[in-house]
């Protein structure tokens, strides 16, 4: 192997990207909103799983930007709007969800626990879709990423692909964070008669102006 072949990013550098990244890891947005109010609601499993999936998109949106992919969506006026066409009508779908939910807590017999089961896969990849129908996503990590990359310290696309894994992680950290402390007090919440409706609509208002933003955004 050449030695540019292992270059790394800079401790400095590394240093400099995690502390900005945590920032914006707890800074309110509509994808940690989510993951606290569903821990809030279910656990803190689900919140998790969602987290999960976010994280998976982030891994598409890295290898995108390393390989020059989003900037097609940069430069390309009409994919940008299909895109953000498909996210806010998936987004609407799941306010619709929310907002039919029904406020009884699962038990804790054999079938709830499968119909957890599949609903903590159906948060993943919900997570996922949240992800990768987003546009403004690509478009962050295609002005955000490259700040942070130097010429003299390597394959770009090597550089990139350290970025992404490090976003990740910080990602995943900070966020399972929210799901942990919403989470707790999500026992209250299936003790509660009038909190999960409240809860639901809470998500479902949320589905929907992310949504609005979406459908609303420019490139």
């Amino acid at each position: 192997m050449t030695e540019s072949s292992l270059s790394m990013i800079s401790f400095d550098v590394a240093i400099q990207f995690i502390l900005v990244s945590v920032v914006l890891g707890f800074a309110p947005g509509p994808d940690n909103t989510y993951v606290l109010m569903q821990s809030a609601i279910s656990g803190t499993r689900r919140g998790i799983a969602v987290t999960m999936g976010l994280c998976t998109g982030i891994i598409v949106h890295t290898v995108a930007v390393a390989l020059g992919v989003a900037a097609i969506f940069q430069a390309s006026a009409l994919a940008f709007t299909l895109l953000k066409i498909v996210g806010a009508v998936y987004l609407l779908y799941l306010a619709y969800g929310a907002f039919k939910a029904s406020n009884q807590a699962l038990s804790d017999t054999k079938t709830a626990t499968t119909s957890t089961e599949k609903s903590i896969h159906s948060l993943y990849l919900r997570g996922i879709l949240m992800n990768l129908t987003n546009p403004k996503v690509g478009m962050f990590f295609l002005a955000f990423l490259p700040q942070f990359v130097r010429a003299e310290a390597g394959p770009i696309p090597l550089q990139i692909a350290q970025l992404g894994l490090l976003f990740i992680l910080v990602t995943l950290v900070s966020f399972s964070l929210i799901a942990f402390m919403a989470g707790q007090i999500s026992g209250w919440l299936r003790r509660s008669p009038r909190a999960f409706p409240i809860m639901n609509k809470l998500v479902g208002c949320v589905f929907v102006g992310m949504a609005v933003k979406l459908a609303t955004a420019q490139r």
